[in-house]
């Protein structure tokens, strides 16, 4: 069985529609390489939280150039995105500095951290990375608020909790933007291992905000699903992605002693319970088949 039909599998039997790409990092960008698993790893899929890597790009392109200070304080007042981590789960305001935000951001999938620096470094400058970098089949349609306003809309509810209520309930089928990458924040598999090649290679940015990106993909808290597939020995950095029956994670992987590599897995479950364990258990397994499918030593 190839690479690419166990993936499948995987997919198939833990109940999810799944699209997957893996592809090696090279260490200098400079050996392009065939070497790829792929399962429908150029159709677009929803990003959910995965949009925060470009965030998180845009903020060191921004630190390089001088126009942001990385120990500035920043006070983030009581009127923010929800969310169940970070400062989004807090009461009271906050006073950061604009990398403790980034930090929160990508480790905890902080919302409230997120919308903040996605606004300081520019809603506009964010959108046009994509083609900036070539990634064609990637758009980047507004933040976590503007998905969350689209599902008020949608759901007819007044707050975000009653509104993922409403999308948890498998008798009560909803359409809405969040879960559709016509209309929300959109990607394709293929576009994301590109992503996080790029910026391992450092690529996008200078050498110090190119360790700190790596080093805070690296502490990401959730060990549930890219992670799952793994042993200790293995590094694995990323970034989840979730809005309903949509689960993400995507990353870079490193065995001792071998050349990383990029994968970025996409799933829409069957079931719309705000926990699937076999939808999350089903990205970390496919992760590893298409990982170890193309583990090489690094030379």
């Amino acid at each position: 069985m190839t690479p690419a039909a166990e993936v499948r599998a995987v997919f198939r039997d833990a109940g999810v529609r799944g699209w997957l790409h893996a592809r090696p990092v090279t260490g200098d960008g400079t050996r392009p390489t065939a070497r790829e698993v792929g399962v429908g790893a150029h159709v677009p899929v929803v990003m959910a939280s995965v949009y925060k890597v470009f965030v998180l790009v845009a903020y060191c392109r921004a630190v390089d150039a001088g126009t942001v200070d990385p120990r500035e304080p920043v006070v983030v007042p009581v009127r923010r995105t929800p969310g169940i981590t970070g400062i989004s789960a807090l009461a009271d305001p906050v006073t950061m500095s604009w990398r403790d935000l980034v930090t929160s951001m990508v480790t905890a999938s902080d919302n409230a951290a997120a919308d903040v620096v996605h606004t300081r470094v520019g809603r506009d400058r964010v959108a046009a990375l994509p083609a900036e970098l070539g990634l064609t089949g990637t758009r980047i349609r507004g933040g976590t608020d503007d998905v969350f306003a689209d599902l008020l809309a949608d759901t007819g509810t007044d707050d975000v909790a009653a509104a993922f209520a409403v999308l948890a309930d498998n008798d009560v089928p909803v359409r809405t933007r969040a879960l559709s990458p016509v209309y929300g924040s959109s990607t394709t598999a293929a576009d994301t291992t590109a992503l996080l090649g790029m910026l391992w290679r450092g690529e996008l940015a200078s050498d110090g905000s190119t360790a700190f990106a790596r080093r805070v993909l690296g502490a990401q808290i959730w060990p549930h699903r890219l992670r799952a597939g793994f042993p200790a020995a293995a590094r694995v950095a990323g970034k989840t992605g979730t809005v309903g029956a949509v689960r993400n994670d995507v990353g870079v992987v490193t065995y001792p002693g071998e050349h990383p590599v990029a994968v970025a897995v996409y799933t829409h479950a069957a079931r719309s319970d705000a926990a699937v364990p076999r939808a999350d258990a089903a990205i970390g397994a496919a992760a590893r088949v298409a990982v170890h499918a193309l583990r090489a030593p690094a030379l």
